[in-house]
C-alpha cells in the first residue's frame, strides 16, 4: 500500500505544476488550457514587461521538475487504471476558446457596434437589390415590331406582354406621310377593330353616370386588346349634361401608352368631334341635323373625304362613301343581346377599313369590306372619332340626371 501512496503524491504533484485553469471565465466563456500561467500570459499578449533572462529561466525550470518526476514514476511499476490516468493527465484535451469583446493579437475587435454596422450594411443591400429587382421587372423592351416585353431577374417572369402585330403591311397607302401618322400606324394599320365598351356597373345600379371606357381588339388577334379608349370629363357634366357634355377620350396602344385624342365640346343642336394627335387637329367630324336621318361628314384638315347617310330608326350600319357614292369604310353597332340591349349601355362596334395589302394569311370566318380605296392612317382616326360620337349620339341612353329640356334635338 506504500507505493500506492507514493504514487497519488506524485500524481497530485504533477497536476499542480500544470495549473489547469479550469475556472477561467472570459466574459462568461470558460476556457481551459494546458499552460503554466506564465505560457497563458505570453499567448495573451500580457508579459510584455517581463524580461528575457526570466522567461528562460522560467522555461529551464519548468523542464527539468518534469523530466525529473517523469523518471521516478517509470521505476515504479504501476496498475493498468493508475496508468491510464497518468496518460490522461501528461496528454489532457485542449480547448481553445474566442472571448466575445477580446480577442488573440490579431484578431478583429467583435464589439456591439461592429455587429450593429455589419447588420446596418446587410440591410442596405437588402433593400437596393429590392428596388433593382423592381426596375428591371417593371422595364419595357420596345422591339421593331410594335411589341412590347419586360425582362426581371428570371425566366419565371415570362410570358412577354406584347401589343398584338399589325395585320395589314405598312406600304403603299398606308405608309405614314408624317410623324403623326407614324404614331397611330400601330393601332390602325388593320383591317377590322372590334371596339366594346365596358359595363358601367355604377351607372346600372344607381343611376349614377360614369367615364365611358372601350377596348379595341384586332379580330385576326383576340387574344388581348389592340388599344383603349378612356373618357376624361367631369363629373357634374356627366350628371347635368349627359350626352350634351364636353368631354376628350384618350386613344392608347394595348401598354397603355397615348397615340392621340379626340376632343368633343359641348353641343346644342349638333356634334362635332376633333381628331388631335400630338396637340395637332388632323380632322373634324360635324352632324347634319335631320328629323329623322342619321348624317356626318368627315374631314381632314379642311377637305371633306367621306359622308355617313343613316336611314334611321333601327338601322345600325354606317356607311362612309366618297363624293361619288362609293364605299370606303362601315361601322356596325352589334346587337349584343336583350339584357345588354335594355339595361345597359355597352355597346359593340365594328369598324371596317376594307382589303388592304395583308402581311396574314386569310382566316375564316372574317368577311372582308369591298372598298374603292383604303383610307389612309389619318383618315382611319377620323373614322374612329365617329365611332366614339355615334355612341354618345344614339347609344347612351342611360344614368345621369336628366334635364328634360335637353332632348331636344336627340
Amino acid at each position: 500500500m506504500n507505493w500506492r501512496k507514493h504514487v497519488h503524491c506524485l500524481v497530485r504533484q504533477y497536476k499542480s505544476s500544470q495549473c489547469l485553469m479550469t475556472k477561467n471565465h472570459l466574459n462568461g466563456i470558460l476556457a481551459v488550457e494546458e499552460n503554466s500561467l506564465f505560457d497563458l500570459k505570453l499567448y495573451r499578449g500580457y508579459a510584455s514587461s517581463i524580461s528575457p533572462s526570466q522567461t528562460d529561466c522560467k522555461n529551464a525550470f519548468s523542464s527539468k521538475s518534469l523530466n525529473s518526476r517523469r523518471k521516478m514514476l517509470s521505476t515504479v511499476k504501476l496498475s493498468d487504471s493508475i496508468a491510464r490516468n497518468i496518460q490522461c493527465v501528461q496528454h489532457p484535451l485542449k480547448i481553445v476558446s474566442r472571448p466575445f469583446c477580446q480577442g488573440a493579437r490579431n484578431d478583429p475587435d467583435l464589439s456591439r457596434d461592429f455587429f450593429v454596422q455589419l447588420w446596418v450594411a446587410d440591410r442596405k443591400m437588402q433593400n437596393a437589390g429590392k428596388k433593382h429587382r423592381t426596375k428591371t421587372r417593371g422595364a419595357l423592351n420596345h422591339d421593331d415590331a410594335g411589341s412590347c416585353s419586360f425582362s426581371g431577374g428570371s425566366d419565371e417572369l415570362k410570358p412577354k406582354l406584347r401589343q398584338p402585330p399589325v395585320s395589314e403591311t405598312v406600304t403603299g397607302i398606308l405608309q405614314p406621310s408624317s410623324p403623326e401618322e407614324a404614331m397611330v400606324a400601330c393601332l390602325l394599320a388593320r383591317s377590322n377593330l372590334l371596339i366594346t365598351r365596358d359595363i358601367e356597373w355604377a351607372n346600372l345600379v344607381l343611376g349614377f353616370e360614369q367615364e365611358n371606357r372601350y377596348a379595341i381588339v384586332d379580330v385576326y388577334y383576340p387574344q388581348s386588346p389592340a388599344g383603349y379608349i378612356r373618357e376624361k370629363s367631369s363629373i357634374l357634366a356627366r350628371q347635368l349634361l349627359r350626352l350634351r357634355r364636353p368631354f376628350v377620350a384618350s386613344i392608347t396602344d394595348g401598354l397603355g401608352n397615348e397615340l392621340f385624342r379626340v376632343r368633343r365640346p359641348f353641343w346644342w343642336i349638333t356634334s362635332s368631334i376633333y381628331a388631335e394627335i400630338n396637340g395637332k387637329e388632323i380632322g373634324v367630324v360635324h352632324r347634319r341635323w335631320h328629323l329623322w336621318r342619321r348624317i356626318y361628314d368627315l374631314y381632314l384638315g379642311d377637305k371633306q373625304f367621306a359622308v355617313v347617310e343613316n336611314p334611321g330608326f333601327w338601322n345600325w350600319t354606317f356607311t362612309l362613301k366618297d363624293i361619288d357614292g362609293k364605299v370606303l369604310a362601315q361601322i356596325d353597332r352589334d346587337w349584343r343581346g336583350f339584357g345588354f340591349e335594355i339595361f345597359t349601355d355597352a355597346g359593340q362596334y365594328v369598324i371596317q377599313f376594307g382589303k388592304a395589302e395583308s402581311s396574314i394569311a386569310p382566316v375564316g370566318g372574317i368577311q372582308e369590306l369591298d372598298v374603292v380605296r383604303p383610307l389612309t392612317l389619318s383618315e382611319r382616326a377620323v373614322a374612329l372619332a365617329l365611332a366614339i360620337s355615334l355612341d354618345n349620339d344614339y347609344f347612351s341612353r342611360h344614368g345621369g340626371w336628366r334635364i328634360p329640356f335637353f332632348d331636344v334635338g336627340e
